[in-house]
């Protein structure tokens, strides 16, 4: 199948324009496509890194800074509100200003904003430098993928995004290891601080290797939107961190309704708007919806799980950093090997047959990480749970990714990398807000809430949630995604699908 329809040949600007041709691109195998390849890699591992790395660091902040839980949800969230709250409206810059252009910006930004993190005197002023980073994550992410679709040759396009899937998802679950061993040697500070030299190599990279876009300048930008969607996230999560810990007296029991009220009207404002951020005709795409939806169901659980696994490491076992760091290795070892492999498989096997078993190994994986803090467990317990989770993810996230950009045209790819990564984003922003409330973990306790067999018993709660929701990710994946890949066919109206 080929014309400008299809979505490895072209397909239609999101505000109404002309389908846009791709160029050939260059093979994966040639020295640019390993180029491109690294440098998107680099990029977005950096964001997905930085999402992680800092989990296994927030007891050691919580110690030295003697903050509540709350105030280490928000180490995490706040970064995760504005990267959420700004990733369609960084996809759409790429799209209009040129990918390279903002994707070299969000590395600068990014670097910057790191150096403020490692130099915050206080938690408050770490959490508003969290999101400051955020918005600079931005700009970086979704250019990521939408550059590596748009550089390799349409042949090559399956493999490069499973490997770019792979690679990420082993920077992300590096994360730990590494911050473990930074904040044991050094200081949990070196965790920003390294980000540094890998942002020089990314802009490094992106002036070398991307190929200039020169963007499509009449394409707007979305301000009412994004606004509404970063007062609404805001609203929500600080109802979902600060209710429990103070009651739900003012300003939690207001903000919550407000921020529902926001992302209402921020729908209601992206259905009727010239040039929205969020398409929502995007959504009449059957296996972009499915797919979207199979990714809020497993990074909520995935996020609110590795949250709360190294509180139980910690303070719940006695482990150091690095030590947590290590019983995290298993995920980094197997989504390595297996996920190229899944990634070549997939235009074989199709979406919904890994989609749908990867969730429910993921969910096994968190049932076994359930029960492995109890006293007659092992540290072995905690690898075969990692090592299951692992399998799951592994098996997930290539396809996913696919699925998604499959899903929309060639001349959307920004805006639906932004969507994906948006979803994933407000799947983690709500899970460290959510389930941390759902399992019991105090949120007035001094440096970071309860420890030993209370904290125990409150992770074992949370993570069998997860593992439930996580499992229901791949029962949507397997009632909700087509047997065979589906083809972007344009925009209806909204109207007309929904």
């Amino acid at each position: 199948m080929s014309g400008p329809d299809h979505p490895r040949a072209g397909g239609a600007s999101a505000d109404g324009g002309t389908p846009q041709p791709r160029d050939a691109g260059v093979a994966l195998r040639s020295a640019a496509g390993r180029g491109v390849l690294l440098t998107t890699v680099l990029g977005s591992g950096m964001a997905f890194l930085d999402g992680t790395v800092v989990n296994v660091a927030l007891p050691a902040i919580g110690g030295v800074f003697g903050s509540s839980m709350s105030g280490l949800q928000w180490t995490i969230d706040a970064y995760l509100l504005t990267l959420s709250a700004f990733l369609l409206v960084g996809g759409s810059l790429g799209d209009a200003l040129g990918r390279r252009r903002i994707f070299a910006l969000g590395a600068i930004a990014f670097a910057g904003t790191s150096i403020l993190c490692g130099f915050a005197p206080s938690i408050e002023r770490l959490c508003l430098s969290r999101a400051l980073q955020g918005i600079a994550a931005a700009l970086l992410v979704p250019g990521s993928l939408a550059i590596l679709r748009s550089s390799i040759r349409p042949e090559d396009e399956d493999a490069a995004i499973g490997t770019w899937a792979g690679l990420s998802g082993v920077t992300t679950a590096a994360g730990p290891l590494v911050g473990g061993w930074l904040v044991q040697a050094w200081s949990w500070r070196a965790i920003f601080f390294l980000n540094v030299p890998i942002a020089a190599a990314v802009v490094w990279g992106a002036l070398r290797s991307v190929p200039a876009s020169p963007g499509a300048r009449r394409r707007r930008l979305d301000v009412v939107g994004a606004a509404l969607a970063a007062l609404g996230l805001a609203g929500t999560v600080h109802a979902l961190i600060e209710g429990p810990a103070h009651a739900w007296r003012w300003p939690s029991w207001a903000l919550g309704p407000a921020g529902v009220l926001a992302l209402g009207a921020f729908l209601a404002w992206e259905r009727r708007a010239r040039s929205p951020m969020l398409p929502l005709s995007l959504f009449c795409n059957r296996q972009f919806a499915a797919a979207n939806a199979v990714t809020l169901a497993v990074y909520f659980a995935l996020s609110a799980a590795t949250f709360l696994v190294v509180f139980e490491l910690q303070r719940g076992l006695g482990y150091t950093p690095l030590a947590s760091g290590v019983a995290l290795l298993p995920i980094t070892v197997v989504t390595l090997v297996l996920s190229p492999l899944v990634g070549k498989a997939t235009p074989r096997i199709g979406y919904r047959a890994p989609m749908t078993l990867g969730p429910l190994c993921a969910g096994a994986g968190l049932t076994l990480l359930a029960h492995a803090g109890s006293a007659t467990q092992g540290p072995l317990a905690f690898v075969a749970g990692m090592g299951v989770l692992a399998v799951g993810l592994a098996i997930t996230v290539p396809p996913l990714t696919s699925a998604v950009m499959t899903g929309a045209g060639e001349g959307d790819a920004g805006v639906a990398s932004g969507v994906n990564n948006a979803v994933a984003r407000v799947a983690g922003l709500l899970g460290v807000a959510v389930l941390p409330a759902v399992a019991g973990v105090s949120a007035g306790d001094a440096a970071g809430g309860p420890t030993g067999a209370p904290l125990l018993h409150a992770v074992r709660t949370a993570l069998l949630v997860a593992a439930v929701v996580c499992a229901a990710g791949g029962a949507i994946a397997w009632l909700g995604l087509p047997r065979r890949e589906r083809p972007a066919v344009g925009h209806p109206a909204v109207g007309r699908c929904w």
